[in-house]
C-alpha cells in the first residue's frame, strides 16, 4: 500500500513499482504457503492415525509420521524467506516512501516480525519428530532466522516511531 501511495514526481517510479511487484508476489506466496499448510496439517493428522498395532505397523506409523512432519515445515519455512524479504522491503521503502502513510511501513514490518516468529515456532514444533538429521540441521538454521527478522523489523518499527515523534 505504500508504495502504491508513493506515486507521483518526488517518488522514485522504479523503486516504488519493483516493491509493489515483490510485495504482490509475496502476498500471493502467503497465500499459498496457508493452504499448503492446511494441507500438510492434514497428512501429519492422517499420520498420527494409522494403526501401531504390530511392530511393523509401528514401525511404519513412525516412518509416516516423521514424513508428514518433515513436509508440515515446509509452509513455514516459506513463510520465514517471505518474513525475510518483506522486512528488508520495509526497510527499503522507509526512506522513500511517501511520509503520509509512513507509519504503514512500521505495520508491515510489524506483520512480517509475526508471520516469522510464528513460522519459527512451526518448525521447531516439528523438529523432534523429523529423523533427517541434516533436514532437522537445515530447518533449525532456517527457524533461527526468525531472531534476525524480528531485529530487522524492530529497527523499522523503530525508525518510523523516531520520525513521527520529531
Amino acid at each position: 500500500m505504500v508504495a502504491r501511495y508513493s506515486d507521483g514526481p518526488r517518488y522514485d517510479a522504479a523503486l516504488m513499482g519493483r516493491i509493489v511487484a515483490e510485495a504482490d508476489g509475496l502476498r500471493d506466496h502467503a497465500l499459498s504457503f496457508a493452504a499448503a499448510d492446511a494441507e500438510a496439517f492434514g497428512a501429519v493428522a492422517q499420520a498420527y492415525r494409522l494403526p501401531k498395532d504390530t511392530a511393523e505397523a509401528k514401525t511404519s506409523r513412525s516412518a509416516a509420521i516423521a514424513a508428514a512432519l518433515a513436509g508440515a515445515a515446509g509452509p513455514p519455512s516459506g513463510v520465514l524467506h517471505a518474513a525475510l524479504r518483506l522486512t528488508a522491503l520495509a526497510a527499503e521503502l522507509l526512506p522513500a516512501s511517501n511520509r503520509s502513510v509512513v507509519t504503514d511501513v512500521a505495520a508491515a514490518a510489524i506483520a512480517a516480525r509475526a508471520a516469522a516468529t510464528t513460522a519459527a515456532i512451526n518448525i521447531e514444533v516439528n523438529l523432534r519428530g523429523i529423523t533427517d538429521a541434516s533436514l532437522r540441521a537445515a530447518l533449525s538454521a532456517t527457524a533461527a532466522q526468525a531472531d534476525g527478522i524480528a531485529a530487522r523489523a524492530d529497527q523499522v518499527v523503530a525508525a518510523v516511531r523516531a520520525e513521527i515523534s520529531s
